[in-house]
């Protein structure tokens, strides 16, 4: 991914141009600069200002009407090949890309002003004076080089703009990578619990096949979790069932848990696991005896689903990495844009899950 980025950020202006520049900013452009430089004669029509100069034409309709035409379609074909056409050539040499472009835009310059003077008399019947020709190859000339320096403007925005976009691509798939390395860091210790338990009851066939089947149901729905990053309330409780079924076949009444949810909450989506990792986290912590049972209440409160237990933490030494919660908040982070809280006041340690 690093050696993707660098070898695109060594690209030059030729082999990034392959995302054209609008049209409508290019004819924007163009009739913006086309007004501006007829805007002189619009004023001497209506006597706002002294003409130009008694040996110049005299500003009429028709005049203002042809020169705002030519000027147009002069701004819209050199800010169109110097944004968008000469790209197609950036597989050739770079001395015959500035070549082209020279003489190209060259092209246009002499070709725009020679026409127009033609066409000018021939319209209007007035033939253009040589100082007022002179002039005119000036503006163009001006126009010409203000166009040229917007265009490469405007190519550089492109490439800013798509740079952004693949930094932004990078970062998402930099998001993705470490959500996935955080899925992969689960670790249901559950499991290694719950298969000392199965070696007490496989002379019992009907609990054996239960414990079993639970067993079954929750490895299939970690590896499918794998593959899914929100699943529904109700599929986690579904899930958060089979695990307390393990729980309670080796605690039996020492563990008890209370879930209190409405059915319409049901559809709502929250991170795979996240339910069985705070009641593990409960069961993992706390110290669980015929005088200290366990109780742990799931429920809905204020567009959260709450997980609480009393706090009574083990004597015994508990082997756990202490990254449970802090992966957990990270994927609520990264799936939900949202930070999971955490809170023990008076002894009640809680968990809630925004829903939003």
């Amino acid at each position: 991914m690093a050696k993707l980025a660098t070898h695109k950020s060594s690209k030059n202006l030729f082999t990034l141009g392959f995302k054209k520049v609008r049209h409508s900013l290019i004819i924007g452009i163009a009739l913006l600069v086309s007004g501006l430089i007829t805007l002189p004669r619009v004023l001497s029509l209506f006597d706002i200002v002294d003409r130009l100069s008694d040996s110049f034409t005299t500003a009429s309709v028709k005049d203002i009407l042809i020169r705002f035409i030519f000027l147009f379609i002069f701004s819209w074909l050199v800010l169109q090949y110097n944004t968008n056409w000469k790209y197609a050539f950036s597989n050739r040499s770079k001395f015959l890309r500035i070549s082209l472009t020279l003489f190209l835009n060259a092209t246009l310059f002499f070709s725009a002003v020679n026409l127009f003077v033609s066409i000018y008399d021939c319209i209007t019947g007035i033939v253009m004076l040589n100082n007022e020709i002179g002039l005119l190859y000036f503006v163009y000339f001006v126009v010409l080089f203000i166009l040229v320096f917007v265009s490469r403007i405007l190519r550089f925005q492109i490439i800013h703009q798509e740079d952004i976009v693949e930094k932004e691509l990078l970062k998402q798939q930099s998001l993705l990578n470490e959500l996935e390395a955080l899925k992969n860091q689960i670790n249901p210790h559950f499991l290694f619990n719950s298969l000392n338990s199965l070696n007490s009851l496989i002379r019992d066939n009907k609990p054996a096949t239960t414990f079993v089947n639970k067993l079954s149901f929750m490895y299939r729905y970690i590896l499918q979790s794998r593959s899914q990053d929100l699943v529904t309330i109700e599929e986690e409780l579904k899930f958060l069932e089979s695990y307390i079924y393990l729980i309670n076949t080796r605690y039996r009444d020492r563990f008890k848990i209370e879930i209190s949810i409405d059915s319409e909450f049901m559809t709502e989506k929250i991170p795979a696991l996240a339910l069985q990792l705070l009641v593990e986290n409960a069961v993992k912590h706390n110290e669980i005896s015929e005088s200290n049972p366990l109780l742990v209440k799931v429920y809905y409160e204020k567009n959260a689903i709450v997980v609480e237990n009393v706090i009574r933490l083990r004597t015994t030494f508990v082997d756990s990495t202490g990254n449970g919660l802090v992966n957990l908040d990270k994927r609520y982070m990264m799936l939900k844009n949202q930070n999971i809280i955490i809170s023990n006041a008076e002894n009640i340690f809680k968990v809630k899950l925004p829903l939003n």
